[in-house]
């Protein structure tokens, strides 16, 4: 099973050490990351994503992705 996520952060230390743990868990980067800014909350956001083979799973929708 090839799974996806999309990780989201402000643009701070806190969204590196996110991505930075995923790598480490065994995911990969998918594509550029994006950088926007949220009008809202008045902040840039960073987001990236990330895919990881899951050998011997089969999806299902309420499968916990970050667990994987």
């Amino acid at each position: 099973m090839k799974v996806y996520r999309f990780l989201t952060g402000p643009d701070d230390a806190s969204f590196c050490h996110k991505v930075t743990l995923a790598l480490n868990r065994g995911w990969e980067l998918h594509g550029s990351p994006s950088y926007a800014y949220n009008a809202e909350a008045k902040l840039m956001q960073c987001g990236q994503a990330v895919v990881k083979d899951v050998p011997g799973k089969e999806y299902a929708p309420d499968i916990k992705l970050s667990e994987q």
